[in-house]
């Protein structure tokens, strides 16, 4: 942040008063909420406004440390500030919400959220954690009390895993999505670990149940609180044996719209057993699922075959750019698959 905007801030009633002959720097953008008061015109000479241009950057230093060390509490207009790059919460309980905007309109915000400058706006902030409470400030119209910390990506997630374990607050499913997630965006597994406060073996499970259920059908079932881990593995093991994208559809459609995450749970769990009690000679083809990872991790293939329809699924660090990579190629590569096939007929 530009110390030129920071100057004219007050650290402590007894000791930052600026002199009532100062002068306020004529343009300023609101830093954490704080709108510095208008001042007279200065008077005296050159040496007494370069003592007065000192005491400010004096004063400028010590606000820049205690913000880099989360040491000051300031408030910001929550229309200054994004979400985290990457979610933790597959929802926001609505009444959990409500109540919780009732405590701060009764009580005030006791407990201020953590952001930092937001790496590609530095006139934006970015939220590590506290994401209900700016939800609740949002609400009441109000600024949010933060700190402001200077936080590389994995220092970030790590923040914002740890500060959710504290609270409990987050599902089994909405913290193995978020581990998932953050594999896929590149973040190393001690990164991870260390977010989540797990060991390997816990997350090993983690990221085996989000592929086997899938990202899609865990967004449309929801964050279900009140299914843990072992139930997940269950439903990720019985729906391969369906077609997931008709249980994604049954989910969509207006009988469970009234559901709670928990109900949609029992919902797909129920469905699943209706589809396999079917006989088989009523039961669509099973999928022929066909996986393959790179030799550096980097890249995860899946193709999913049922008669004359595959789908392909390309996750983990690489997934986009090989995606673009090979979506510019696919001329190309029909071409060949043309010419192998003629090949092959005249042999």
């Amino acid at each position: 942040m530009a110390r030129k905007n920071l100057i004219g801030i007050s650290l402590d009633p007894e000791n930052a008063q600026l002199p009532s002959n100062e002068t306020e720097p004529s343009k300023s953008r609101p830093l954490a909420g704080f709108v510095p008061a208008a001042r007279a015109a200065p008077i005296g000479g050159i040496t007494k406004s370069l003592g007065n241009i000192t005491q400010k950057v004096e004063r400028v230093d010590v606000l820049e440390r205690q913000l880099a060390e989360g040491q000051t509490v300031v408030e910001v207009d929550p229309i200054l500030i994004d979400n985290s790059f990457v979610s933790d919460r597959l929802e926001i309980n609505p009444a959990q919400l409500s109540e919780l905007v009732e405590q701060i309109r009764l009580n005030g915000q006791l407990v201020p959220i953590l952001l930092r400058q937001h790496p590609l706006d530095r006139n934006r902030y970015q939220v590590a954690f506290g994401h209900r409470r700016l939800a609740a400030a949002r609400e009441l119209g109000i600024k949010v009390r933060a700190v402001i910390r200077d936080l590389s990506d994995e220092q970030l997630v790590v923040n914002q895993g740890q500060e959710n374990n504290a609270r409990t607050n987050l599902s089994y499913i909405e913290r193995a999505l978020f581990a998932a997630r953050l594999e896929e965006r590149g973040f190393s597994r001690d990164v991870i670990m260390a977010s989540l406060a797990i060991d390997k073996a816990a997350l090993s499970k983690m990221l085996s149940v989000v592929k086997q259920v899938s990202t899609k059908l865990i967004e449309a079932i929801g964050a279900a609180p009140e299914v843990g881990r072992r139930r997940w593995m269950e439903l990720g093991d019985r729906v391969q044996n369906i077609s997931i994208s008709d249980l994604i559809g049954a989910l969509s459609a207006d009988n469970t719209r009234g559901l709670t995450s928990d109900q949609r749970f029992q919902f797909a769990s129920d469905y699943i057993a209706q589809q396999l009690s079917k006989p088989k000679s009523l039961n669509r083809p099973a999928t022929e699922s066909v996986s393959w990872t790179a030799d550096d991790d980097a890249m995860n293939f899946t193709m999913n075959r049922r008669s004359k329809k595959v789908a392909i699924e390309l996750s983990n660090a690489n997934a986009a750019p090989f995606g673009d990579w090979l979506t510019r190629r696919l001329d190309t590569l029909y071409a060949e698959f043309k010419n192998s096939k003629s090949e092959n007929a005249g042999d």
